[in-house]
């Protein structure tokens, strides 16, 4: 099973996963209406808490007070969720600054979280957003650092077994290492990043000598193909049209084999919605 994601916990946040706070209560011991419990009056976790469900009930104004209330007191998942609100413009203005800072203040304060802990997720999904900021650089704010950039996704890739990181890596050493870019791409596909997957299938298939070896490529390549959806389905379903129009039959063969054994191993859930007769 991959490991959970930083976004899941969120939901499991917000679906009570980890307590709730229940009806708000005033000093008298009788409910109170929510506004009438200012983000002060609550400690830090609950302050997280409040944060989520008011961001997953549309109100993110409200949302970012509570957060940034949580993130002040120290909440790790309270600072990586508004660097990734200001990253994306989410209820809020896009701004790549205050999301690096965001990012970099989890990263400072929760950097040294053992990789098994609860707050790993999002420590580690900061550290590779850190590492894309690098990478691209931020206009005059953050200039772009290539080396900083490994650097920090080798550390997210290595510690936590971050699969974002390790693809991030293997795109990195595309062109300079094909050894070092089948490493990190290996571990990110068993861990079922799509684009890894792709992404293997096709460097392995372009290092190749033999049939099998061919096959072994495409077949990473039908792996993603079939379980990829969403905004990378198009480069790789041109990708996978691509290297099965350069194949023998035989490869394509053998391709085929190889990747129902894989879906059926590691993603039983495809397998049984299959053989689920439609209504």
């Amino acid at each position: 099973m991959p490991p959970i994601s930083a976004c899941v916990v969120v939901c499991l946040v917000l679906a009570g996963g980890f307590g709730s706070l229940g009806q708000a209560v005033a000093f008298d011991g009788k409910p109170a209406a929510d506004d009438a419990i200012k983000v002060e009056d609550l400690s830090p976790r609950e302050a997280l808490r409040t944060g989520a469900r008011q961001y997953y009930a549309g109100d993110k104004a409200a949302a970012l007070s509570s957060l940034q209330y949580a993130a002040r007191k120290g909440q790790p998942m309270a600072a990586w969720k508004l660097g990734e609100m200001y990253a994306k413009g989410d209820g809020v203005k896009e701004d790549d600054i205050k999301a690096f800072e965001y990012y970099s203040q989890v990263v400072r304060e929760h950097g040294d979280s053992g990789p098994h802990e609860p707050d790993a997720p999002f420590v580690a999904s900061a550290f590779v957003a850190l590492g894309t900021y690098y990478l691209n650089g931020i206009s005059d704010a953050v200039p772009q650092n290539v080396a900083r950039a490994r650097q920090i996704f080798t550390h997210a890739a290595s510690y936590f077994g971050d699969p974002e990181a390790q693809y991030e890596l293997g795109r990195m050493y595309e062109g300079s290492s094909s050894r070092l870019a089948v490493r990190w791409y290996n571990l990110a596909s068993l861990k079922g990043h799509v684009g890894a997957q792709a992404r293997l299938g096709e460097t392995l298939y372009n290092m190749a000598h033999s049939d099998a070896q061919k096959a072994r490529g495409l077949m990473w390549l039908t792996v993603a193909r079939r379980q990829v959806h969403g905004t990378d389905a198009d480069w790789i379903n041109e990708m996978h049209e691509r290297y099965f129009s350069l194949s023998s039959e035989n490869v394509r063969k053998l391709a085929r084999g190889m990747a129902d054994n894989w879906i059926t191993q590691n993603r039983p859930d495809m397998v049984t919605a299959q053989q689920v007769p439609s209504q």
